[in-house]
């Protein structure tokens, strides 16, 4: 099965950096296979067979944690799960200079829809989906600092995500449905 794995917080502003091919060397030294990394915030597309996606999480966290030293959150998502989010991603958003539009990935703890309710949510300002596996947000630029968006940084919710804009997001699904083939 083709899977994701997302790291939080690597090679970002200077910290916790990794360098992507000794990663993908720590995914491959655990039996990943077919292991590719996309753009350096830690997004690795690899191909597994016999654990759940909990058990190949643990596994990448404990590797990491053993080659780096460092403890960073590991959230897998199978292709099924990437392209029902995607499917879900209303095709005009983008992530331009008109509009910023993210998924945040949700930890398995708190991926439920009664997530929203914890969110400041502008209306006609923010457009927020829940989507299992996400939530997705999509606000235009000019409106950036009215939004609700920027109260969920240093909220417990934030501490449970791992944020990709849609670009990236619709481009490592595209890797996963080649990998797939």
């Amino acid at each position: 099965m083709v899977y994701i794995a997302l790291l939080r917080g690597i090679n970002v502003g200077g910290k916790n950096k990794i360098d992507m091919k000794l990663l993908k060397q720590t995914f491959e030294q655990v039996g990943m296979i077919d292991v590719v990394t996309y753009i350096n915030t830690g997004n690795i597309i690899f191909s597994y067979n016999n654990l759940s996606k909990a058990e190949i999480s643990s596994i990448l966290e404990e590797a990491i944690y053993n080659d780096f030293g460092l403890q960073i959150k590991v959230v897998i998502r199978n292709l099924d799960d990437v392209r029902r989010i995607i499917n879900a991603i209303p095709d005009t958003w983008k992530n331009d200079k008109e509009m910023t539009s993210d998924v945040m990935f949700l930890w398995d703890e708190i991926d439920d829809e009664s997530v929203l309710e914890n969110l400041v949510i502008k209306p006609n300002i923010d457009t927020v989906k829940y989507v299992p596996g996400a939530i997705l947000w999509s606000i235009d630029k000019k409106n950036g600092t009215k939004s609700g968006k920027a109260k969920i940084i240093g909220s417990k919710i934030y501490k449970q995500v791992t944020v990709r804009n849609v670009n990236t997001a619709r481009k490592i699904y595209e890797l996963m449905k080649a990998q797939n083939s």
